[in-house]
């Protein structure tokens, strides 16, 4: 193995730690699916089409995982998108 691979080895298992969390959105049949699209950009920071597709998941599987990474960052995410009153947990 050379010396590149094993960096870019080393690299991928730090990252892999680094992103060891998710907020996970669940489905709930109170809010619109407008407020959740609009909730997923402002708070996760998602494009408009990553909330429609994601708010599509979580109406048809139940839930799906709507950000991921480090503790510290998701933390306050998920306390405002349970503030907005939407279903969510850290994970």
């Amino acid at each position: 193995m050379s010396t590149r691979e094993k960096n870019q080895e080393e690299v991928d298992v730090l990252e892999q730690e680094t992103y060891q969390h998710e907020i996970v959105l669940h489905n709930d049949e109170v809010n619109t699916f407008d407020f959740v699209i609009e909730s997923l950009i402002d708070v996760c920071e998602h494009t408009l089409e990553q909330a429609e597709q994601c708010t599509i998941l979580v109406h048809y599987k139940g839930k799906c995982t709507v950000k991921s990474g480090e503790f510290k960052d998701l933390e306050p995410r998920c306390s405002k998108l349970l503030q907005l009153g939407l279903s969510a947990e850290l994970v």
